[in-house]
């Protein structure tokens, strides 16, 4: 799919290839993207996996039923409209009734994740945050031993039992 230089793909784009999207997912190949015009992230695609496994279905009212590809392509337009205009929920679409594909907006998006919203006027693609990761100044190594007292008596108990086996497996 093109791109205008922003790396994020064009609503037209994505309608062309809502079936190829479809496709990617499927075999694993593509992560959850977004895609909007004039190089602004307006709305995101994810496999209904990550939806299911992030709890959307309990986080978010969402059009009723499956949507087929066909009714994507035709209605993707509107459905950024909508997003644009603020009145959108999630749409779930596959083939054959299946839910396979979710369509959000990015606000959507990062309220599915977790995420915080941006500061105002901010432009963010929240399928390409990057988080710090570096250690914060009281940061120090932990032994197995610390991190076990740490979670309590039955975790401590399970360490125990981890290495009294490779005891007597050796």
């Amino acid at each position: 799919m093109a791109t205008d230089g922003s790396g994020i793909r064009s609503v037209e784009d994505v309608r062309r290839d809502v079936a190829g999207v479809l496709a990617r997912f499927r075999r694993g190949r593509t992560m959850p993207f977004s895609f909007g015009d004039g190089g602004v992230p307006e709305a995101v695609l994810l496999t209904y996996d990550q939806f299911e496994d992030l709890d959307g279905e309990s986080k978010f009212e969402r059009r009723p039923g499956v949507v087929a590809t066909e009714t994507v392509a035709a209605g993707l337009t509107s459905m950024v409209d909508a997003i644009r205009d603020g009145a959108f929920v999630p749409v779930i679409w596959g083939d054959g009734g299946e839910p396979e594909a979710v369509i959000m907006s990015t606000s959507q998006y990062r309220q599915l994740r977790g995420d915080d919203e941006p500061p105002a006027g901010t432009i963010d693609d929240p399928t390409r945050r990057v988080y710090a990761s570096e250690p914060l100044p009281t940061s120090r190594p932990m032994t197995v031993d610390e991190f076990a007292e740490m979670m309590g008596p039955e975790t401590q108990r399970i360490l125990d039992e981890i290495r009294h086996e490779d005891d007597t497996s050796q």
